[in-house]
């Protein structure tokens, strides 16, 4: 760490030092003339200087500084038309572009939404960004596009389970996995038993995953960070898209608030499978409730040419029940407010505030002697972030953050008291705190560096009983705490580091070094996230979690940017990780910190990608090897084990072939390794009563799991013929309404997959124990009818 710190001071004084000669700024916004939306990641170079340039931020917002002269300005955007200016530039000046799309039929034939080779010069790594193309040409369960089942064929990013959308990275859990919408954390981002994500890929703009190398802007979460951006709705006119599914359907509106200067879009999804119920027989099902619905807004208005702010919302809940005697449902609530300012052209400036929101509720038994049981866990946030472009090599980026936690693990209501007692487990309180300085230094036209310290700091607090334990999960001292009585507190430094070496113009050598704190616990016994887990915070039992991950790769394009490859191997070392003692009880119990155990894990792998990005024929193909395990005192002798996540090999085949401007088929081929799981090896009985003997913790694997599935997409005719009256010829109009079908058949050859597997008596001799396999998912069929106007 010192040796760190010093390289750190270093660069800034470097950095601030550096001698120059006078210039000037040009800055500014790149948008979509279309719609009026920001483009992030649009360039600005130089005709005549081939090497100095700039990108936009994820606002949109550029900067750029040069000496006084004549140039020939030039801004692009993958999918977009390169717009030139020319420009005598001898004072600062502020230069807004709205870059015009391809031709519709141009931008079929190229699913990318980034710079071509920004996979080689970007100083970034363990990166994986969609286009919402690839995700809505992707065949997947039910036909319901989904950002996570497209994560899943990324290398590196593995399912937790058969149809699930929860997923892994790099041998890490599900709760070690930042969710980010609109810069709100979401703590539990599955409908239907995580059978689907909760996020509408109609209101999405942006998705990037960051697999071990994010940036000092980061934290609190172990293996990584997705973060997605809502739309901002169209500024220019109003639009309408939607699709009708077999299982849902969805309806997005966007529209100017004042053309040019505000918008907003209102996306909603819902499932209908209840309608059908009322056509039961039985009166049980006829009043059944099954259904899940989101709903996003999101709008935004410009205050002058320095200020902007954006309001957004997602409201989602999941809602299972039957007659009066039995309800479950879960969701999510978040809520951001934004502030964008440009104080001068190197000062970019963004403030947020936060509120998010994930609760369950279970419901059981008639109105007189009704029983609900409950949890949620609520964060009010406050981020302030920076962005100052010092010369055209030095980008510095700084912020703060603070997060007020507030979890109530469980509570039990009765109506009548005779059956159940009412219970309610003391609610817990934190607070987590953090700092953060990252420099992007372009070093040479061959090396750049972005290197970043974080520090984090975090605080229990009361009010509430706290218990300390000892190792046998025994109480041996309590104390109480008033409100706001700091418990506990925990700090520490988070350094992180990438760097890249431009070998040519067409492959590059990546590295990365990162380090990182969770001070937030998921109590889980399942092997993905399930609605009734709990989350816990660090407390005077629980320490942090903490991850140091290395990794470096070698990355490579052919036939101008056509192909692009890559091949990224790294280790993770992971301290005070979490399991459960043998019989531990999560819900609903005060004491369930003396129930935990705490270890060690360690992830490695290597990680093949190649992509074809250009032509008829798109599509990826990705190799994961790796190896995942954890280490218990009190599990497996204190032996190494393989986790539940591992899984040695994981293949992915994704295939999309454009047949004409209307028509384009799919295809994705998955295989991994079945995961390791404990079995029983015998059994014994004991005053009449079987007692199983288990294997060492996941000596066993399930069988290797693989599927095929295909698409079809089908465009209903664009244009229509339309005779032009001022030249008297016919010419090619594109319709106001637009359609189109989706077609997709997955699981193609009927492959029966264990979801599980359980161990029985046989029938005919009860004495062995036989295994059934279930398995959910066989061949299925959907079909979906969008549209847009």
């Amino acid at each position: 760490m010192r040796y760190f710190l010093i390289v750190f001071i270093w660069f800034f004084s470097f950095s601030v030092l550096f001698a120059q000669q006078k210039k000037y700024i040009i800055s500014g916004t790149v948008r979509d003339v279309q719609t009026g939306e920001d483009l992030p990641g649009a360039t600005l170079r130089l005709k005549s200087k081939g090497g100095v340039g700039t990108v936009t931020n994820s606002y949109g917002f550029y900067s750029l500084e040069i000496e006084a002269g004549t140039y020939d300005l030039l801004y692009s955007y993958v999918g977009f038309k390169t717009q030139s200016i020319s420009l005598n530039l001898n004072t600062n000046i502020v230069i807004n572009i709205e870059l015009e799309p391809l031709a519709e039929q141009l931008a079929e034939l190229e699913v990318i939404a980034e710079r071509e080779d920004k996979n080689i010069r970007a100083n970034e790594m363990t990166v994986a960004s969609l286009s919402i193309k690839e995700i809505e040409s992707i065949p997947v369960l039910f036909g319901e596009r989904d950002v996570f089942k497209t994560l899943q064929l990324m290398p590196g990013v593995k399912p937790a389970g058969e149809g699930s959308s929860g997923f892994y990275v790099r041998g890490g859990s599900t709760d070690q996995n930042l969710i980010l919408l609109d810069e709100a954390p979401v703590y539990n981002a599955s409908h239907m038993m995580g059978f689907f994500s909760i996020f509408n890929s109609d209101a999405l703009r942006d998705i990037k995953l960051y697999k071990g190398g994010m940036g000092a802007e980061y934290g609190g979460r172990l293996s990584s960070v997705l973060d997605i951006k809502m739309k901002e709705g169209n500024a220019k006119n109003l639009s309408v898209n939607g699709g009708i599914g077999l299982i849902s359907s969805r309806l997005t509106l966007e529209s100017p608030i004042v053309k040019d200067r505000g918008s907003f879009i209102v996306s909603a999804r819902r499932t209908y499978a209840d309608i059908f119920t009322i056509f039961a027989s039985e009166e049980a099902i006829k009043d059944a409730q099954l259904y899940f619905y989101d709903f996003n807004v999101k709008a935004n208005i410009r205050i002058g040419e320095k200020d902007r702010l954006f309001v957004s919302g997602y409201f989602g809940r999941d809602k299972f029940g039957f007659d009066e005697h039995f309800g479950f449902n879960w969701g999510n609530i978040t809520a951001t407010s934004r502030w964008n300012h440009i104080f001068n052209p190197k000062l970019f400036s963004n403030t947020s505030v936060i509120y998010s929101k994930y609760s369950y509720q279970i419901l059981a038994g008639p109105s007189d002697r009704r029983v609900e049981i409950g949890s949620h866990i609520i964060d009010y946030n406050l981020k302030h972030d920076y962005q100052f472009y010092h010369n055209n090599y030095s980008i510095w980026k700084f912020g703060l953050n603070f997060i007020h936690h507030t979890m109530n693990p469980g509570d039990l209501n009765s109506e009548s008291n005779e059956i159940f007692n009412s219970l309610e487990v003391e609610k817990r309180y934190a607070l987590e705190t953090s700092i953060y300085l990252a420099n992007e230094r372009k070093i040479s036209p061959s090396l750049s560096l972005n290197y970043g310290l974080r520090f984090s700091n975090f605080m229990q607090l009361g009010p509430g009983n706290i218990y300390t334990f000892n190792n046998y999960g025994d109480i041996v001292q309590t104390d109480v705490y008033d409100k706001w009585e700091r418990v506990v507190n925990y700090n520490g430094f988070e350094p992180r580091i990438n760097g890249t070496w431009l070998i040519n113009s067409e492959s590059s050598f990546k590295a990365f070094y990162s380090y990182t704190n969770q001070y937030m616990h998921l109590l889980s016994n399942s092997s993905s996230e399930s609605p009734t887990d709990i989350w816990l915070p660090s407390s005077n039992n629980i320490k942090p979690s903490t991850s140091g991950q290395f990794g470096m790769g070698y990355y490579r394009n052919f036939k101008q940017n056509t192909y692009e490859f890559s091949i990224e191997t790294y280790y993770k070392d992971m301290q005070d990780l979490i399991d459960y003692k043998i019989d531990a009880q999560v819900t609903l119990n005060p004491l369930v910190e003396g129930d935990l155990v705490f270890g060690e894990g360690r992830a490695y792998g290597l990680e093949l990608f190649l992509k074809k990005r250009k032509g008829k024929l798109t599509g990826w193909i990705g190799y994961t090897l790796s190896r995942t395990e954890r280490r218990f005192e009190e599990i497996n002798n204190n032996n190494w084990y393989p986790s539940k996540q591992d899984r040695t090999h994981d293949f992915a085949v994704i295939v999309m072939y454009q047949l004409n401007p209307r028509i384009q088929f799919s295809a994705n081929w998955v295989y991994y390794t079945g995961n390791a799981v404990t079995y029983p090896e015998g059994k014994y009985t004991i005053n009449g009563q079987d007692i199983l003997l288990y294997s060492d913790r996941n000596a066993y694997r399930m069988p290797d799991y693989h599927r095929l599935d295909i698409g079809l997409s089908l465009k209903n005719k664009e244009y229509k013929t339309v005779l032009d009256q001022e030249t008297g010829n016919f010419i090619q109009q594109k319709k106001r309404f637009r359609s189109s079908w989706n077609f997709s058949i997955y699981n193609v050859y009927n492959r029966e997959n264990a979801y599980s597997i359980s161990f029985e008596p046989n029938e005919y001799n009860p004495d062995v124990l036989e295994a059934i396999q279930l398995s959910l998912f066989k061949i299925i069929p959907s079909v979906t009818y969008n549209f847009n106007f």
